[in-house]
């Protein structure tokens, strides 16, 4: 692994700390630094103290979860089909275990992201599948390790295979996006990161600027969200925990959530 330091926060892996000694993510508005302020382990201490445990969620899909929990304690999301399977989004550790369980699944012909903050290790991840990661140009400030597989991609969608697609969304950053995938449902299911969040009563979906601290999207970029889904299909969605799978209704739900903010 090429990585020296990982930021305790928010999981990303740095090969170089910034000057100032913070984490490039967490000193944004949208994440935050803990109280006693930054703190760094590295890859070699994250695997000796934790784990990947992964799950069946759903007809070929399956979650990746660090254990115990660490920094963020996103999902990652494996996605399987006949021309190739899909990680969206990362966890922060890749260990011999988890590598050999994708390997048993047919591998990754692509990795492709919500937004930046789970990035974290995305290009041991690439090395290790030998794969492109797919990441939207407008967040491409965020990459603090430019890696060889590395594809930005530009505009609202980027078609991959099987009618799956990658759609930019914007809203909690200006690239962030879903993955829509046609055949895992009667109408498509979506992978959604943060992009938009399902509260724990799975009965609302809320669109954030910051989801940690609070911070709401204007109005003229609630109505812009809002239209932007009008012509997305689906019923299904996976979001960034492991208790967002919302398989049925999902787009009502997202549609009546919307109008909410915009009464």
């Amino acid at each position: 692994m090429q990585h020296n330091k990982i930021c305790s926060t928010c999981g990303t892996h740095y090969t170089e700390i910034p000057a100032d000694g913070i984490c490039t993510i967490c000193k944004d508005d949208r994440q935050y630094l803990p109280e006693g302020g930054q703190k760094w382990t590295t890859p070699a201490e994250l695997d000796k103290h934790h784990g990947v445990r992964i799950s069946k969620v759903g007809e070929n899909i399956y979650e990746l979860v660090v254990i115990p929990k660490f920094a963020i304690s996103q999902r990652a999301l494996l996605v399987l089909s006949a021309e190739g399977n899909i990680l969206w989004d990362c966890v922060p550790l890749l260990n011999e275990p988890a590598i050999e369980f994708i390997r048993s699944k047919g591998g990754l012909k692509a990795i492709a992201f919500s937004h930046p903050h789970y990035y974290s290790n995305m290009n041991d991840w690439a090395a290790a599948f030998d794969c492109p990661v797919y990441i939207h140009r407008s967040d491409q400030q965020w990459i603090v390790n430019h890696g060889p597989n590395i594809r930005l991609w530009s505009g609202e969608e980027e078609h991959l295979w099987e009618g799956i697609r990658i759609i930019n969304i914007g809203g909690h950053f200006p690239g962030s996006s879903i993955l829509h995938v046609p055949n895992l449902s009667a109408l498509g299911t979506i992978f959604s990161g943060d992009t938009i969040h399902l509260s724990p009563s799975m009965r609302h979906l809320s669109v954030m600027y910051s989801y940690p601290n609070q911070i709401p999207l204007p109005r003229t970029e609630m109505k812009r969200i809002k239209k932007r889904f009008e012509n997305i299909q689906f019923d299904a969605l996976y979001g960034v925990y492991g208790y967002q799978n919302l398989t049925v209704g999902a787009r009502e739900v997202l549609h009546e959530s919307l109008e909410r903010y915009l009464v």
